[in-house]
């Protein structure tokens, strides 16, 4: 198993096609099968089932894929690592949600960067998908919103915050604060972070199968629409607290129920020296 073949067997699995596959790849189909039956051999399962003219992911391909995708992760990792010795004393990979970046990862990012000998790389997904990455050992450290308890791994309590319901200055149809009943009926912006006790505590406001007005997989790429006047949503209150204090933002007050606490987690594997990286720590 070799990573042409992985990689072959990953572009494959996009196309479904091996004529495509081979053109775009520039090489012969006939390398494209051989590849694949390589790889199928050393597995000693069928990775594709074939049509007439199209090819797609078997059971067992489609398991293969994602162990696929990680083993060239990790090769990538290990060559930018072993980079990284001869130009940089020190090198962080750091894993975080949408959420929790600009608010507690972005300053300690900048904090590393005043020290020409450190390099950082900083991967931003859900937490299940980098809490994989750390498993792998892709990432050094990992900011989520979900904890890990599994032997090996350290799992803190890194910040606590609130969430806020916010809508754009002006816009506010609830002055004196809004009930719950309510909640159902207001034109929601949704972000991602059902993962998370918060994201339930939402989501229990509405119908399955719910139509958001709008829906964005990331919570940053949200706050646009909110100052524009699109309506509302719950976010962690660090991350709006300077629109908030500037008035691009107004907090809704919350009658008779409470909000959840957005909890994010810092985790990194047993023996590594997180305190290279938090030493800075605001």
């Amino acid at each position: 198993m070799n990573s042409e073949e992985l990689k072959t067997f990953i572009f494959l699995s996009k196309v479904k096609n091996f004529t495509l596959c081979a053109e775009k790849l520039q090489i012969a189909q006939s390398t494209v099968t051989n590849r694949i039956g390589e790889l199928e051999k050393e597995v000693g399962k069928k990775l594709f089932s074939r049509g007439s003219k199209t090819v797609k992911l078997t059971e067992e391909g489609s398991i293969f894929l994602r162990y696929a995708e990680r083993i060239l992760e990790l090769e990538d990792s290990s060559i930018e690592e072993m980079n990284a010795v001869s130009a940089h004393r020190r090198k962080f990979s750091i894993g975080a949600i949408n959420a929790s970046y600009e608010t507690y990862v972005k300053p300690l990012v900048d904090k590393c960067l005043t020290g020409g000998e450190t390099s950082v790389k900083v991967v931003l997904g859900h937490s299940l998908d980098l809490i994989q990455q750390l498993q792998d050992n892709v990432l050094d450290v990992v900011f989520s919103a979900i904890p890990l308890k599994r032997t090996g791994f350290a799992c803190e309590t890194y910040a606590t915050d609130r969430l806020a319901l916010v809508c754009a200055k002006g816009k506010n149809e609830y002055p004196r604060g809004i009930t719950k009943e309510k909640l159902g009926s207001i034109p929601y912006l949704m972000c991602n972070i059902t993962l998370s006790v918060a994201g339930e505590f939402i989501k229990s406001f509405f119908p399955n199968n719910h139509v958001f007005k709008l829906e964005v997989d990331n919570t940053s790429k949200l706050l646009p629409f909110l100052k524009s006047g699109f309506g509302y949503s719950f976010l962690p209150y660090e991350m709006v607290k300077a629109e908030i204090e500037n008035g691009e933002l107004e907090e809704i007050k919350l009658r008779g129920f409470d909000t959840p606490h957005v909890t994010t987690y810092l985790i990194y594997r047993h023996g590594y020296d997180v305190s290279r990286l938090l030493e800075n720590k605001f």
